[in-house]
């Protein structure tokens, strides 16, 4: 029986001759090697990893059926990727319907596995049944030993088309998976891996699956890595708040099945003033959050806002509203400082869009909402020392809240006024189309009057900055309003602030360009602003509107030729192709010293400059970072400066 799944496309050149003979059927697993973005999202960085996900994925499946312990991922020196898995093994036996081998029809088949059968897997995170297939269709070559029954099993592929049969090659008495696969060049421009974005998803991977053993070796690099945590996404939060300073010290763990849906909770405040919130369901991180994460947030307001009220720990007012001037505890106050990990095991979880980022599942709240109601009002009244601790800081966010409300206000008005309102900072572009303009951040009124002169004057903004600005992981938003050269910036982008304001389709320019010298004080002010993106405007990091200029570093000429070059070893470079006699260096310290058509041709011209877009891969990491950066801990910054000194370029000292 072949399989039935199929791919339309109408080729419309002549609509006049549009009949049957124009509907090209694409069998099997033709359609993915045509179409492959419909199912692995693209075919770039992103799409590459994502086929190691989906083997390793398998894996996950059957540690969730509590029969696998061990995973180990393997990038090779030809950047092929073996996953190996001591789960029960694929089964090898003869399909009833289809006539030939269950591990062929798993591996090129699309809509095929033990997933949709709930006696195999209770829960699953590759509900599509497209996943390994998929890899193998998009793979030059693939092979598959899966040892079960005490007897090895091997079967290769050739572009997702079984190139042998199903072949006993050996006896194991333990059970499991080997799969290896060589990503296909035709599909992909660039077949080579990064450790760091693997080890990330693994490491989460290894938190969600409490007692799970992930192991990662690079033979590339002769790099290898464990993942194991016995404490769960316990450990997730302390790993996520190493960083920083937490009100107590092991994190609120809530463990509940209820109606078939197993429910995992971890909850641990800091003394920052950001949230950081991960939700999963089946392993898979609902970035766009779901029923499960509202469920949460709804349960968590609606507790500690029983223990203040119980406790009597602000006052009620006027219209019932809690406090003296009357101010009352919402979510965001809740939330603040807070560090929790969401994860969700549903048997039959409906997702929105094809993504699977949004939980769907409307029963789901009110199963997620119960638990987190029973369990954490019971911890409070069992633990009231933490209580009172995430209770007076929650009333402090909210008394915060209200004046930061004043200071958006403020804001907002400014942003109302017309580009007369800005006096001395914003040179605004002549064109209102936003996604034809851009506007550069600069650091310093000299290398804004250089940039004002050099500019396009027609899509190109300056806004100068005037010193550091607010270092923004020190501060509550109320603090962060009433720095200037924050207000300026909020008023100059024109999206506001905060979760109940902020709007990026009123964002007045396409790229956001921060443009800084190119020393340590440079660096440090570019920090502080990548940090106030990342934590109050996080849709233009993740929507890749923020961008960062890249200033020549030096000016190597002889005569009338010259070269801007960017490191130590292009200046070398420069200088061996111009002669070493009579050749002349400038070091730019900052971007002052160069003029304005200097600046223009070197940093400002779309022609000729370089730009890094700035992209977040990994949200937890980059909160990770910031917090080590910018944070009041001192240990884990010493820490990171020890272990990165030797990557320094052109220290200024």
């Amino acid at each position: 029986m072949k399989d039935d799944t199929v791919t339309a496309e109408v080729e419309k050149k002549d609509s006049s001759q549009y009949d049957a003979r124009k509907i090209t059927v694409l069998k099997g697993l033709e359609a993915v090697r045509r179409r492959p973005a419909m199912y692995i999202g693209d075919i770039s960085q992103r799409g590459l990893h994502h086929l190691v996900y989906e083997v390793v994925d398998n894996s996950i499946d059957e540690a969730m059926a509590g029969f696998c312990t061990n995973i180990k991922v393997e990038i090779h020196e030809d950047e092929s990727v073996t996953v190996t898995d001591n789960g029960r093994g694929i089964p090898v036996d003869k399909h009833p319907t289809q006539k030939k081998s269950a591990l062929e029809v798993v591996m090129t088949m699309l809509h095929a596995g033990g997933k949709f059968d709930h006696s195999s897997y209770k829960v699953s995170g590759g509900l599509h049944g497209v996943g390994v297939s998929v890899v193998n269709a998009l793979s030059e070559w693939c092979w598959v030993e899966v040892a079960r029954d005490g007897e090895v099993y091997r079967q290769e592929y050739k572009r997702g088309i079984a190139a042998t049969k199903v072949e006993k090659v050996g006896k194991r008495k333990q059970t499991g998976t080997k799969t290896c696969f060589m990503a296909d060049s035709d599909i992909f421009s660039n077949v080579k891996y990064k450790f760091d974005i693997l080890a990330s998803r693994l490491r989460e991977l290894a938190f969600l699956n409490a007692g799970l053993r992930i192991v990662l070796l690079d033979h590339r690099h002769d790099k290898e890595v464990e993942f194991y945590y016995k404490g769960g996404i316990s450990s997730f939060a302390e790993y996520l708040n190493e960083n920083k300073n937490v009100l107590y010290r092991r994190p609120i763990y809530i463990q509940k099945e209820k109606d078939g849906v197993d429910v995992e909770i971890a909850i641990q405040y800091n003394d920052s003033y950001v949230e950081n919130l991960f939700s999963y369901v089946n392993n898979i991180n609902t970035i766009e959050g779901g029923t499960h994460l509202t469920g949460f947030r709804t349960a968590l307001t609606r507790t500690i806002n029983n223990y203040i009220t119980k406790n009597n720990l602000i006052k009620n007012g006027k219209n019932g509203k809690n406090g003296k001037n009357g101010i009352s505890v919402l979510g965001d106050d809740s939330r603040e400082g807070l560090t929790a990990i969401i994860s969700a095991k549903v048997p039959n979880p409906q997702f929105e869009g094809q993504t699977k980022t949004k939980l769907g599942n409307s029963d789901v709240r009110g199963i997620v909402e119960s638990v987190t109601n029973e369990y954490l009002g019971q911890f409070f009244e069992e633990n009231p020392p933490i209580a009172k601790k995430i209770a007076e800081k929650i009333i402090s966010a909210a008394r915060s809240r209200e004046a930061a409300r004043k200071a958006k206000e403020l804001t907002r008005r400014k942003t109302a006024l017309d580009h007369a309102a800005l006096p001395g900072k914003l040179a605004d572009c002549s064109m209102s189309d936003p996604e034809s303009c851009e506007i550069y951040i600069v650091e310093g009124d000299s290398a804004g009057g250089s940039a004002k002169q050099g500019r396009d004057r027609k899509f190109q903004a300056i806004l100068p900055l005037r010193g550091k600005i607010l270092n923004v992981e020190k501060a509550r938003l109320d603090k962060i309003l009433s720095n200037n050269e924050i207000r300026t910036m909020i008023t100059a982008l024109g999206t506001g602030i905060g979760t109940d304001e902020f709007d990026i389709g009123n964002l007045r320019y396409n790229k956001v360009i921060i443009m800084t010298d190119a020393d340590i004080d440079g660096a440090h002010i570019r920090t502080l602003i990548l940090t106030f993106f990342f934590r109050y405007m996080k849709e233009l990091v993740k929507q890749g509107h923020i961008y960062i200029a890249q200033p020549p570093l030096y000016r190597v000429y002889k005569g009338k030729k010259e070269q801007y070059v960017f490191s130590d070893e292009e200046r070398d470079r420069a200088i061996a192709q111009l002669g070493k006699d009579g050749v002349s260096i400038q070091r730019y310290k900052g971007l002052g010293e160069m003029n304005p058509e200097q600046l223009w041709r070197t940093t400002m011209d779309p022609e000729t400059r370089t730009l890094l877009k700035v992209d977040v891969e990994d949200a937890k990491e980059a909160d990770r970072l910031f917090s080590t950066l910018m944070g009041d801990a001192v240990e884990p910054r010493r820490q990171f400066i020890q272990e990165n000194a030797k990557y320094v370029r052109n220290l200024d000292i």
